[in-house]
């Protein structure tokens, strides 16, 4: 029976609030908010003019929930929460699982420099943050160079008895070995903060007085050392970043433009008066979307439970009004959202609308010519048009030794790193390629046969005749239904361009040319198995070898293991102590220290 939705309409108060779209079978399929509630979700009834996409929706709804709230403060946060909480299908998402990239300064007796993502702990000072890790790692090793912070974890910096290797290439000045004051190495941290925080132009006028004075009291060694800062931070400011000149210290920089129903939002960071990078964001389910309401989700997900810069100038409309006083009262101090920006800060907005415009030709671009390389392997290996999740598994080890498996998934015109998966394979013959892959496929697809997963619609295995037999008989065992087995075996010279592909459900052998672009996709998808299985074979191999050296040599337990590698910082570092070295481990004396020394060299 249709969904009549008249009853419910009736009974809505024209109040602010949420209102929420339900499936037949309870799903959220929608949420939004309003002012008043009555008349919005009303609209949706008796617009003829829908896009696509609305009417689809309206199609598959079962039931409508709302809830009311005081203010459209209030709804604005509830709907937030929802979304990210139950990601409906038809709401624009913009999903960023990873936390925000962040410098830190610690809050120990001698600072440590470092990358942090999470939660911020206020005994901590955090720069940022970042668009990306790469930003942050760039500026580590910049202030590292001028002002030769530590960078060390504590476990390595509380058990130095000798300088590091830094400290001999003068990126630390060496404070876990007391070759700095605990006062010197403060003022370094604060030198480092001054450039952080933007005020770089008054740090190398400081320093510049400070050289002056030293240099004067014929302290030439110290006026050398202020020299040498200054000429590191010059150096540093002409490299580094795009410079700005806008007043404010930090602010963001939003712009989100809109092409063939394709949605991008340019996000720029200025911190301390420097553009320390930006990245283009591309959401879900942003069709039929304009770039105002687009926009105006992009800063209710990405900002509210976030840290906010005091300034945001983006291309959106006047109605973010209380968005700006939601957002001020989170962070406790004025936030201003800029609309229309004059001068500089017009200068870059018009750069951020322009590079995720851009952002949008270039995925156009990738999209057309990977829609060209799906569309030839469904005619190569005569599927379905609808066919476009292919999974492909690989084994690596050293004979025998650490055996992993790897799965990767191309889905939606594109690999999909966040669903790769690495298996560690055991309980078999050490080197046995067949139960190796025997062992994934079902531990894999048993779960997606049993409802549990998406089913692939091609399946391929690295390998020839005989795992790909292997790979039959899991399937059938299983009963995964209607994916296509695809053994992609090298050809009699193993050179690129020559595999076979064994289609065993149809008895056939295929050798595609050498110019197919459908070969080429299968290609890049087997590349990419390789490496991941290389990638989790190596680290697996690495991890059982540091624990299997040492737990080899008489006397050294669990407790001495862990002290041994963390004051070396591991095996490496054990292998590179001397005797004398060796004794000072707590637990270690001469004795052990010679059979320790003996047993790794």
């Amino acid at each position: 029976m249709a969904f009549d939705p008249k009853p419910i309409l009736a009974a809505l108060p024209s109040l602010p609030g949420v209102y929420r779209f339900l499936s037949d079978k309870g799903d959220v399929l929608y949420v939004g908010k309003a002012i008043d509630l009555k008349r919005r979700v009303s609209s949706y009834f008796q617009k003829n003019d829908q896009s696509p996409r609305i009417r689809l929706m309206l199609t598959q709804v079962a039931d409508i929930q709302t809830t009311v709230v005081r203010s459209e403060a209030e709804a604005l946060i509830l709907e937030n929460n929802l979304i990210k909480a139950l990601t409906p299908r038809y709401n624009i998402l913009f999903r960023d699982d990873k936390s925000y990239a962040y410098l830190v300064l610690s809050g120990h007796a001698f600072p440590r420099l470092g990358y942090y993502r999470g939660a911020l702990d206020k005994q901590h000072q955090y720069f940022g943050p970042f668009p990306s890790g790469y930003a942050v790692r760039e500026s580590i090793q910049l202030l590292q160079r001028v002002f030769k912070l530590r960078t060390c974890e504590d476990s390595v910096f509380d058990n130095r008895s000798r300088p590091c290797l830094l400290f001999q290439i003068k990126r630390c000045s060496g404070p876990c070995v007391d070759e700095i004051s605990q006062e010197d190495y403060r003022r370094d941290v604060h030198h480092a903060t001054q450039f952080l925080q933007g005020k770089a132009n008054d740090l190398i006028a400081d320093l510049d007085e400070k050289m002056r004075h030293a240099a004067a009291a014929w302290q030439f060694e110290e006026a050398a050392a202020f020299r040498d800062q200054i000429q590191a931070l010059a150096k540093v400011q002409e490299k580094q970043f795009v410079s700005s000149n806008m007043s404010e210290t930090d602010a963001d920089i939003v712009a989100c433009a809109v092409d063939q129903g394709m949605v991008c939002v340019n996000l720029v960071m200025i911190r301390g008066g420097r553009h320390v990078g930006d990245k283009s964001i591309f959401p879900s389910h942003g069709e039929d979307y304009d770039a105002p309401s687009a926009l105006e989700a992009f800063l209710v997900q990405h900002y509210l439970g976030r840290t906010i810069p005091p300034v945001i100038i983006c291309n959106g409309s006047d109605a973010l009004g209380v968005l700006a006083e939601l957002l001020s009262a989170q962070a406790e101090r004025k936030v201003a959202v800029v609309t229309h920006p004059i001068g500089e800060r017009r200068v870059w907005l018009e750069m951020a609308l322009k590079n995720a415009t851009l952002a949008i030709s270039q995925r156009l671009s990738l999209e057309s010519t990977q829609v060209g390389r799906l569309q030839a392997l469904q005619v190569a290996l005569q599927l379905p048009d609808t066919a476009q999740r292919i999974e492909c598994f690989d084994i690596s080890h050293t004979m025998g030794e650490a055996t992993v498996a790897s799965c990767v998934v191309y889905d939606r015109l594109g690999m999909q790193p966040k669903e790769y998966r690495h298996y560690n394979i055991t309980g078999i013959t050490p080197g046995d390629d067949y139960a190796a892959m025997r062992q994934v496929l079902e531990r894999r697809y048993s779960k997606i046969a049993a409802g549990e997963g998406v089913a692939p619609d091609v399946i391929l295995i690295d390998g020839g005749k005989g795992q790909i037999g292997v790979a039959v008989e899991v399937i059938e065992e299983v009963g995964l239904q209607g994916a296509l087995l695809v053994g992609v075996a090298k050809g009699e010279t193993r050179k690129p361009g020559l595999e076979q592909l064994v289609v065993p459900s149809r008895g056939e052998t295929l050798q595609l040319p050498r110019d197919s672009v459908a070969l080429h996709l299968i290609q890049t998808i087997r590349d990419e198995a390789h490496r991941f299985a290389i990638t989790g074979h190596r680290a697996r191999r690495a991890k059982a070898r540091v624990s299997s050296s040492l737990e080899e040599i008489p006397g050294i337990g669990a407790k001495r293991r862990q002290k041994l590698l963390t004051r070396f910082g591991g095996l490496q570092g054990v292998r590179a102590a001397s005797l004398d070295d060796l004794c000072q481990v707590e637990g270690i004396n001469r004795a052990l220290a010679e059979i320790i020394y003996n047993a790794l060299h």
